[in-house]
């Protein structure tokens, strides 16, 4: 910048503008002064350039918060275009979110890698789940480490699918792809293509004035609805289950602290909100979120640090909720408590394990209001079932096993697969005729390029059955508050499962809680559930929402989606009946047919040589409904899996009433996080930089 005056470098990411200024503040100062000059342009809004599916929605907003906040108090000026070149797919929520943030341009190249179909646009409106529109930009030249060569200027001309509805396009240059970023030959290449006969003119610009000139001629532009669904590094969706099950937790955590210090600035007056402590461990997560860390393709180094990340926040989480509950029953007089909360905005009665005295737990039926808590029921207080039909396990001569609560029935055979999932009210089987639920099923998972990155469509001709041993089921918790059932299943000679089929009282699912000791090599485990259910859509939950899928492979844009991403649950259905799939830290999914299937471990050994190896505890569920899944209740379900009661030891005596602070009136809105709003005014550099 400093030789080449009219060179503008443009940098995203809020997170490495924090580490020049904590590590080198004269060099953050320079940056500072080249942004005034307009020659520096920070870009992205975001913390990170992070995965575009994984994350959660409030996880998403917090990147945009974290980054558009920082860019305002260090350049004075929040982003207007969202820069996320390399990512592997762009959720159908993203738009709103952008556009809530103060952004409405958006610049990524990556579905230029898409294996089967070419991206039909590289300037065009996309408009997400709720209308939000952004003007969206794919540089023509495919890529975002060009060097300024004659062929790629030409490339970036002739490739442009939108010639005629605009004229101007990026050219990014520079090593993008791990650091370095341009070179003064790629400058001096640059300028000699200025204003050369028969090559398009080139000049040195911003993104501003890029985004600028193809606003004004946006007339004719196309629109695009919904996902942008890369077809390429679908593994990223289960490589390194520890990654994803760190951030599920993580995200819930910091969810719960922000609530229950909210809660506590209402109910007493000594309480400080602990806003620096919880920006601390949300960066900590965003930075998690990179698009090569959360989607486990990242070397060993990486995993270690971010596992420790990760432990960081629960270990400090934790500490803040404990200091949130003694807030709460600061001032009650007696011995010590325990408070049973419940973080989201609905009633709760459910079957909890509540701790005793010699470490011992009993289960009890407890109600929580909406987002607030109750005392703890005194073993002499246990809520009798009285209305509610209990739990009955019955096992048969052949070793099968059935639980049943009056909602579901489950009938296991002796190996542990699913034989029956019967909704008692209408007598609906869910399972399809002549098949087995719970079928752990092992494929050959041997991409064609990058091991973590990517599963391949024909790693679907190699499905194996794991066929358990008939005598491994045995009844766990004989019934009454809660049935389970357990058995063991041997993958391979390598790599062992165990599981316990577990249904509660008043529960609409049965769940399955899985330990996996995996030990494999270039294999991918999934659990498949063949349904008698007819769709040619699924659908599948997303931040904020829930979009639908084909379960067809009628053209090739359906085939590609042979494997997808979704986040708490997935279900299928048809008029008046349907089956869901819950889980509390997977992400890989799909549907073909009637067969809904969730994607468990894989094995890849690049860049990680150790990635997955070891063992991994989980829980998905199942839940068949009468109705749509909206009326039955699915997306409440899958967020009670995912936030459970909490019983949380008070420092003295639990208040002896219950109480609730926020109800929701409607059954369609879900009171997402409580927190305290951002206070004081930002203080502003001496001068902003250029839109």
């Amino acid at each position: 910048m400093e030789q080449n005056p009219d060179f503008i470098f443009a940098c995203s990411q809020a997170q490495q503008f924090e580490w020049v200024k904590n590590h080198y503040p004269g060099l953050h100062a320079r940056l500072q002064e080249f942004a005034c000059r307009g020659q520096f342009v920070p870009v992205g809004g975001t913390w990170v350039e992070m995965d575009g599916n994984l994350p959660s929605g409030e996880a998403m907003v917090r990147q945009f918060l974290q980054g558009q906040n920082f860019f305002l108090q260090e350049f004075g000026k929040m982003c207007s275009e969202f820069w996320l070149p390399d990512t592997f797919g762009y959720s159908a929520q993203l738009p709103q979110i952008m556009r809530s943030c103060g952004i409405r341009r958006f610049l990524t190249q990556k579905l230029s890698w898409n294996l089967v179909n070419s991206f039909p646009h590289h300037t065009f409106f996309w408009e997400g789940l709720d209308g939000s529109r952004v003007l969206a930009h794919f540089p023509p030249g495919d890529s975002y480490g060009m060097q300024g060569s004659v062929e790629e200027v030409l490339k970036t001309v002739v490739n442009n699918r939108d010639k005629g509805r605009t004229n101007h396009s990026a050219f990014l240059f520079g090593f993008g792809d791990g650091g370095g970023g341009p070179t003064q030959t790629m400058l001096d290449r640059l300028k000699r293509l200025h204003n050369t006969d028969g090559l398009p003119r080139v000049q040195l610009s911003s993104p501003g004035r890029l985004f600028s000139a193809l606003e004004s001629h946006s007339g004719q532009l196309c629109t695009w609805v919904g996902e942008l669904f890369l077809e390429l590094h679908n593994g990223t969706y289960t490589t390194q289950a520890q990654l994803k099950k760190g951030n599920r937790e993580c995200e819930r955590i910091l969810h719960d602290v922000e609530l229950l210090s909210s809660l506590a600035v209402a109910r007493s007056t000594q309480f400080l909100y602990p806003a620096a402590q919880l920006q601390d461990l949300w960066r900590l997560l965003l930075l998690n979120q990179f698009h090569d860390v959360l989607t486990g393709s990242c070397i060993q180094l990486v995993v270690e640090e971010a596992m420790c990340h990760y432990e960081d926040i629960r270990s400090h989480g934790n500490t803040l909720l404990s200091a949130a509950v003694a807030a709460l029953c600061a001032g009650e007089p007696g011995p010590e408590g325990l408070l049973i909360v419940n973080t989201l905005p609905w009633k709760r009665t459910e079957v909890l394990a509540l701790p005793r005295p010699g470490g011992a737990h009993s289960l009890a039926l407890v109600t929580v209001p909406s987002m607030g808590y109750a005392p703890a029921p005194t073993p002499t207080s246990l809520q009798p079932l009285q209305t509610q039909q209990p739990v009955f396990v019955v096992q048969e001569t052949d070793g099968s096993v059935t639980l049943d609560n009056g909602i579901i029935r489950v009938r296991l055979d002796p190996t542990g697969c699913l034989t029956s999932l019967v909704l008692v009210a209408s007598g609906r089987e869910a399972i399809a005729e002549g098949m087995v639920g719970n079928q752990f099923v092992l494929f050959d998972d041997v991409p064609l390029y990058w091991d973590a990155w990517d599963v391949m469509d024909y790693h679907l001709e190699t499905r194996k059955p794991v066929l358990g041993q008939a005598g491994t089921l045995a009844v766990g918790t004989e019934g009454g508050m809660r049935g389970s059932a357990w058995f063991l299943l041997q993958i391979s000679p390598n790599s062992r499962l165990s599981q316990e089929v577990v249904l509660d009282v008043g529960c609409p699912y049965v769940r399955f809680h899985t330990e996996v000791h995996w030990h494999e090599a270039h294999k991918f485990l999934k659990v498949e559930f063949p349904t008698r259910v007819r769709s040619p859509q699924a659908t599948y939950e997303v931040q904020f929402g829930h979009l639908q899928r084909p379960t067809h492979h009628n053209t090739s844009w359906d085939w590609a989606r042979f494997e997808v991403w979704a986040h708490r649950w997935m279900d299928l259905s048809e008029h008046g009946f349907g089956l869901a799939v819950l889980n509390d830290c997977k992400y890989g999914a799909s549907v073909r047919g009637n067969v809904l299937s969730l994607s468990l471990l894989r094995a890849p050994k690049a860049p990680d040589a150790t990635a997955d190896m070891g063992c991994h505890e989980f829980t998905y569920a199942l839940m068949p409904h009468k109705g749509s899944f909206q009326e039955a209740g699915v997306i409440r379900a899958a967020y009670s899996l995912n936030f459970p009661l909490l019983a949380l030891p008070a420092p003295g005596p639990a208040p002896a009433a219950s109480w609730s602070a926020f109800s929701v009136s409607s059954p369609a809105v879900v009171l997402e996080t409580v927190k305290q709003a951002r206070g004081g005014r930002f203080r502003r550099p001496s001068c902003e930089w250029g839109a």
